[in-house]
């Protein structure tokens, strides 16, 4: 009951002290205040912008997917610089009259400063130990974020499951549109399963060059709270790939949306490919039969197999020069005779409406289909009456390739797999270490290369250590220009992976790989926390210049006792914005952790490492950035002791 009172005795309305300020005064603090906020604005405004240049510079995918973020966020800054400058002064000037308050009379003020100021002194005085923790729990984060999987992008469920079976080459029409039909009642007998939809070969398209052994089968699946309790995706995947092992098919499982992404920009249609380049087909195909018996087992690799790229049936019609002499025929009738009897003959042109279709004969399916039938194809010769086909070629049927694939004017095998259960660049790494050996013993001329998605992370992490030095060289040097000392510009500069903590273990906890959306979340992080320290660093220095001016010309030495009080000031000024910027951010991103749907797999990855960052930033930035610029006013000091030389380095 007590303890109610108190609190409504500190929260009850007091008598305000209002203070009157005169025109030309205020006029003056307006002016002075713009312009200090001007200069913290530009300068935090151009820090986040050059972090974002890394996002500015990806390329492929990872380019096309975050540069409109990178755009939006950079206009909005740019624009609200420009009010802030322009606008804001005007509007201040108008209605900022009449009576004004001390800022201790807010109720939330207050509050603020009484949890922040006992907060901020027992970490002054246990300096030591404060930044200790810092130190431990940076430490302890480095393992963490190292002990992390790595992948190109998190996996964006598409609520779709596209299953891409491989047949063998040679496999008849008949047969494929029998194998699809077996499989989709397969498939549409999972309770989690709505639709299926499945086509053989290619589509009616001149950009499709999918041969008839290709099946693409795509399965929409039901809502999530319609499916059996603990399922997930990958059970589903599971459960229809072992009701799915017919003898020479091989299984493949992606989405549609990402197969089509993949195959446009590697030609891969799995998550990682192995492309074996040679000059032989018959030793490109030897080799990638090596390479998936040594991959075989990998923990993570799923739907191994090899690209057939021999193995298609053929038939070879070869004549016989020397026969079709003694019958006084030419090469070009009997080619004439193959043509019209397997490829078809042009008969006419029948046209309906606007459409014309041209109408042509050839043998059935069945005589077509039969090697001894077309041994007794009837050949017309001029005085010997019609003979057997037989008579004057050979009639074999030979294996060849299917279809031949070349890259960079190079004949070229693949050994396809995906990922799953495990992160990609674990995988692949050690699927590198199996292959090393083998790779020494390719024959000349001979080679293979990575491709997929792994292909797609090393351009996007190559990119990333480039530009990221080169984003903190520049960060410094406007860090420099802000505060007008390379000694407090390193030290901001070197708090800010203490600020980063926050990120690195929610992304952890969370169970998140490290991908380009985790790297982006992380930048923005960097650029807002950069932001934070320099506004709280401004603050102090502002807290320093009124000390030096409350001392005038006096050559005493300022005591630690004046010094520490006024940086405690210094901090606590403006505390009320700060937390309202870091509330703000949360307020926005923390709603992104609850999202469900198509989109929530990217979101997430993306705001993890900010608003873990944001939380132990805003601590850090509040309570140890004032401790690191005390102990550095300290210094200098205890170096110098006159009052004059401070006076002279701000």
């Amino acid at each position: 009951m007590k303890l109610i009172i108190k609190i409504k005795e500190f929260f009850k309305k007091r008598k305000p002290s209002y203070r009157v300020i005169p025109e030309d005064i205020r006029m003056k603090l307006v002016e002075s205040s713009c312009i200090q906020v001007s200069r913290g604005v530009f300068f935090s405004t151009v820090i986040i912008i050059v972090s974002f240049m890394p996002v500015f510079l990806l390329t492929g995918q990872e380019g096309k997917l975050f540069h409109p973020l990178a755009y939006t966020k950079t206009f909005i800054l740019a624009v609200d610089a420009i009010l802030v400058v322009t606008l804001a002064p005007v509007l201040i000037s108008f209605f900022m009259k009449g009576k004004f308050l001390p800022e201790n009379v807010n109720p939330v003020n207050r509050v603020l400063e009484r949890i922040y100021e006992p907060m901020i002194r027992a970490c002054i005085k246990r300096r030591k130990i404060t930044i200790g923790i810092n130190i431990v729990a940076l430490l302890i984060s480095i393992p963490l974020v190292m002990s992390l999987g790595r992948e190109f992008m998190p996996p964006l469920d598409e609520g779709t499951l596209l299953f891409m079976p491989v047949m063998m080459p040679d496999v008849s029409n008949s047969e494929a549109k029998r194998l699809l039909q077996v499989q989709d009642k397969i498939i549409a007998s999972v309770p989690e399963v709505t639709h299926v939809m499945g086509k053989a070969g290619r589509a009616y398209t001149a950009t499709d060059n999918s041969p008839i052994s290709m099946i693409e089968t795509i399965i929409m699946l039901k809502p999530r709270d319609q499916w059996r309790k603990g399922f997930t995706k990958d059970s589903i995947i599971n459960e229809l790939n072992k009701k799915l092992q017919i003898p020479g098919v091989i299984n493949g499982w992606t989405q549609p949306i990402i197969n089509r992404i993949n195959m446009l920009s590697t030609g891969i249609r799995t998550d990682v490919g192995i492309k074996v380049f040679g000059q032989n087909l018959d030793t490109i195909y030897s080799f990638s039969q090596k390479v998936e018996k040594a991959l075989e087992g990998t923990p993570g690799i799923k739907d191994l197999y090899v690209e057939p790229i021999t193995g298609g049936k053929y038939i070879d019609i070869i004549v016989k020069r020397q026969e079709i002499g003694r019958y006084g025929l030419s090469i070009d009738d009997v080619n004439a005779v193959v043509e019209s009897a397997l490829g078809g003959m042009r008969l006419t042109t029948t046209i309906e409406g606007r459409q014309r279709f041209s109408v042509n004969a050839r043998f059935a399916q069945n005589f077509r289909d039969n090697i001894q039938s077309l041994k007794r194809l009837q050949v017309q010769t001029m005085g010997y009456g019609p003979i057997p086909l037989e008579a004057v070629a050979n009639v074999k049927i030979s294996e060849g390739p299917p279809m031949i694939n070349s890259e960079n004017a190079m004949l070229r095998g693949t050994v396809l797999f995906n990922v799953r259960e495990r992160d990609l660049a674990s995988t692949v790494e050690e699927a590198q270490k199996k292959l090393n050996s083998m790779i020494s013993k390719m024959p000349k001329g001979y080679y293979l290369t990575w491709s997929g998605n792994y292909e797609n992370l090393i351009r996007g992490e190559k990119t990333l250590k480039i530009i990221m030095p080169v984003v903190i060289v520049v960060i410094f040097m406007f860090m420099y220009f802000a505060f007008n000392s390379m000694r407090e510009s390193f030290l901001s500069l070197i708090t800010i992976p203490f600020a980063l903590i926050g990120g690195a273990y929610i992304v952890y906890f969370w169970g998140v790989n490290i991908s380009i959306a985790v790297a982006v979340g992380f930048i923005a992080l960097f650029g807002l926390a950069v932001e934070t320290n320099i506004v709280m660093v401004i603050y102090l220095n502002d807290a320093m210049l009124q000390l030096v001016a409350k001392r005038g010309n006096s050559s005493d030495t300022i005591t630690r006792d004046e010094l520490k009080e006024y940086v405690i000031a210094g901090a606590a000024k403006r505390l009320r914005p700060k937390l309202m910027t870091v509330s703000v951010s949360l307020f926005g991103l923390v709603p992104i952790l609850w999202s469900t749907g198509v989109g929530s797999d990217v979101m997430i990855p993306i705001v993890l490492p900010m608003i873990g960052g944001v939380l132990t930033s805003s601590t850090f930035i509040l309570l140890v950035t004032p401790l690191i610029f005390l102990m550095n006013k300290e210094h200098e000091l205890k170096k110098h002791g006159k009052i004059e030389v401070m006076e002279t380095h701000h």
